[in-house]
């Protein structure tokens, strides 16, 4: 029988790493909002609360994407790179993480 309340998953392995490009940068700085690399299963609410439990912000909003696998080759032979999720954080007005002092 369920107890009817779920197991809390642990900060630090919902948020694999940030992603940190051009365009997640443009993000931060004019939409106040912070890309990361996330576990397949979590969800909106984990990744929220993993967020605010580990950098200490308000979370305003989560967004989702499933980034699918791109076929890659290295001369004849043909792979292809990992599916991952992409979480895109908005947090509140006036709080940001900075993840080059934040290590």
């Amino acid at each position: 029988m369920s107890s009817g309340k779920a197991k809390q998953k642990d900060p630090h392995q919902v948020l694999k790493r940030p992603v940190i490009t051009e365009k997640s940068q443009k993000k931060r700085d004019n939409l106040n909002q912070v890309v990361f690399e996330v576990h397949q299963d979590a969800n909106k609410i984990d990744i929220a609360r993993a967020v605010e439990r580990i950098f200490s912000v308000q979370v305003l909003k989560v967004n989702t994407q499933h980034v699918p696998a791109k076929p890659k080759r290295l001369g004849r032979h043909v792979g292809k790179r990992n599916d991952w999720k992409k979480a895109t954080v908005t947090l509140a007005e006036g709080q940001t993480i900075d993840f080059y002092t934040e290590v």
